[in-house]
């Protein structure tokens, strides 16, 4: 036995190879005491056999610091920080577990109106940073492992009309208005389009290779160019370098610029990944089938057993692509006759009008009959 009481308070006892290992468990819990019992034996073991020096008393704060310095945080990661820092940063990281998770989802719901997705992402980002330590032998396991998430909902997704895109582009600023079309015409992510170089534009096949993307799937895609984007890229091709520049300097944001599009379009309010979105829902509605879209928008295959052996050839992204353009010459043509039908109805003053009198059209006549 291994547990001894005193002063109604538990101790820990162990022996391992022949030394004694004392450690005041704190609690007159049996339960709770038994618990730290069997902890305190694995890290005792753990050191005996050099497996790792754990730290759970690390502060948070200096986890995440350790874990942007080593190179593997990802923008995202760095992202939900901002809000897991002032919240965590104090914590001891032995002490973080499901009960605090708990405690800040509820939390953030008092602070400000959330969906369960957000605060899903926020603690995907501690559950993805503890296994990192668990990893590099910081902590034995992970006490998010198992951490239940919300079930999310899903939310309906805006597409921007034709319409709407011919308010919205004059509007635009001039660096962010060929960044609209691109998105638009190629699906691309605002990542890719900004990290867009001209070394990977081959103007002679009319095609753009993806230099940067968000997924595996999306590297090095081929993306064939709609007549609008071909004629963009060769009014102001260069022979290298980023293609999306602002004053001859990298764009790394362009929210303000956006907002500022969409306040004076006076249009719906869209956020700029809604334009992929975009792109994807005139592909379905050109009559593009889901593999070939998923390949020109860089989405990944998913667990399908049947997408490892789907490989989708360059000719049915060229047929893709065309049947984008003639679906959006359509929708243009049939907005430019219905300008014109209501251009074209004229009220006839010799003809009587659904609801006129008698006297009423005699007038009209008689009007007719002088001006003659």
């Amino acid at each position: 036995m291994s547990l001894w009481k005193r002063n109604s308070v538990y101790e820990s006892h162990v022996w391992l190879d022949g030394v004694r290992y004392r450690k005041a468990t704190g609690t007159a819990n049996r339960r709770l005491a038994e618990q730290i019992d069997r902890r305190f034996k694995d890290d005792l073991v753990a050191r005996r056999n050099q497996i790792s020096d754990f730290r759970p008393e690390m502060k948070f704060g200096e986890l995440v610091a350790q874990f942007i310095a080593s190179g593997s945080a990802k923008a995202w990661h760095l992202d939900r920080l901002k809000v897991l820092l002032p919240y965590f940063a104090d914590m001891a990281i032995g002490h973080i577990g499901r009960g605090n998770a708990r405690q800040y989802r509820l939390d953030r719901h008092r602070q400000k109106k959330l969906t369960d997705t957000t605060i899903n992402r926020d603690l995907e980002c501690l559950r993805h940073i503890f296994f990192w330590a668990v990893d590099e032998g910081i902590l034995a396991a992970s006490p998010l492992a198992r951490i239940p998430l919300e079930r999310e909902r899903k939310r309906k997704r805006p597409v921007i009309s034709v319409e709407e895109e011919q308010l919205l582009l004059p509007e635009a600023a001039p660096h962010l208005q060929p960044i609209i079309i691109a998105a638009l015409d190629t699906g691309m992510r605002r990542g890719e389009i900004l990290n867009q170089l001209w070394q990977d534009v081959d103007f002679p096949r009319r095609l753009l290779f993806v230099t940067h993307s968000k997924t595996p799937e999306g590297e090095s895609r081929e993306i064939p160019l709609t007549g609008r984007m071909f004629d963009l890229l060769s009014a102001n091709r260069k022979q290298s370098g980023l293609i999306f520049i602002f004053k001859d300097k990298p764009l790394h944001r362009i929210k303000t610029a956006w907002k500022g599009a969409i306040r004076r379009s006076k249009i719906r309010p869209f956020r700029f990944h809604d334009l992929r979105h975009s792109f994807n829902c005139r592909l379905l509605e050109s009559g593009v089938m889901q593999e070939v879209r998923k390949t020109l928008m860089g989405h990944s295959s998913g667990e399908d057993v049947h997408s490892t052996y789907v490989h989708i050839e360059l000719p049915a992204k060229r047929e893709a692509i065309r049947k984008l353009e003639a679906w959006l010459a359509a929708q243009n043509n049939s907005e430019q006759n219905q300008t014109q039908n209501k251009e074209d109805v004229v009220d006839d003053p010799g003809e009587p009008r659904p609801g006129d009198t008698d006297d009423s059209v005699e007038r009209a006549r008689g009007d007719s009959g002088s001006a003659a």
